[in-house]
């Protein structure tokens, strides 16, 4: 699964708001909440600023567990002045069983409450669809990287690449509009695999945002690395060492 996922909003207080209202219907409320970011679990956000721009064009899909679960997040955020995106129904062109209602967030991103048969227990993302300029060159990028954070290619094609998480979700890189700065972290059980992560992915040419090392500012044990995706989405893989700590 992912470890976590970040967007930069340009109104904290407007986007905290809306992710909380609409989360709630979903079950999780906050995890953790401090003056530079909220989270739930996996998702978080926190304030643009200089060198850290707003988030825009993501489609962010969050876990339901059931079809009224959905239902209950798109009224909620209806009910709260926020922009439809897509009614509650069946989706079939996505899966059988695949159930989903969709938003638009304070800066435009998509957020969707799905339902299906193959919710990741335990997490609050379900699957992320990233907008590239390229899908070849941004699939290339995520195949590299794929051995290295536990996901693979699952499905290709010119238009989209959809790669699979082992602990369940999912991500695709799709045709369009990039997506611009988002965060996306994978955890490793270890920190051989953040160093490898990090070697492998400036050997092949891609752009290096943050060496492998202990960032302490985080939590005690903190060890990661930082590099760009071919659209400068920062890609991370990181080992807590919770038990170190």
């Amino acid at each position: 699964m992912f470890d976590h996922v970040t967007i930069r909003v340009s109104d904290r207080a407007a986007s905290e708001r809306f992710y909380a209202t609409v989360l709630a219907a979903l079950g999780p409320g906050p995890s953790y909440r401090a003056a530079d970011f909220a989270e739930w679990n996996d998702f978080s956000l926190a304030l643009a600023g200089d060198g850290a721009p707003v988030t825009r064009g993501l489609h962010i899909g969050f876990g339901a567990r059931s079809r009224a679960a959905v239902d209950a997040f798109w009224r909620a955020g209806i009910a709260a002045g926020h922009r439809d995106d897509g009614a509650p129904g069946p989706r079939p062109e996505y899966g059988p069983d695949y159930y989903g209602a969709f938003l638009l967030d304070p800066d435009g991103n998509s957020a969707e409450a799905v339902h299906h048969g193959r919710i990741p227990p335990g997490a609050v993302i379900d699957h992320l669809w990233i907008r590239v300029h390229d899908v070849a060159a941004s699939s290339a990028f995520y195949a590299a990287v794929a051995p290295h954070a536990g996901f693979r290619l699952g499905f290709d094609s010119p238009g989209r690449a959809r790669f699979s998480l082992e602990g369940g979700g999912s991500f695709s890189v799709v045709a369009g509009p990039p997506t611009e700065h988002v965060h996306i972290a994978f955890g490793v059980a270890d920190d051989a695999a953040v160093d490898a992560f990090h070697a492998a992915a400036v050997a092949a040419g891609y752009r290096d945002n943050g060496p492998p090392g202990e960032r302490p500012a985080y939590h005690p044990g903190y060890y990661a690395a930082y590099v760009l995706d071919p659209d400068g989405n920062n890609v991370e893989l990181v080992n807590h060492r919770r038990a170190a700590a």
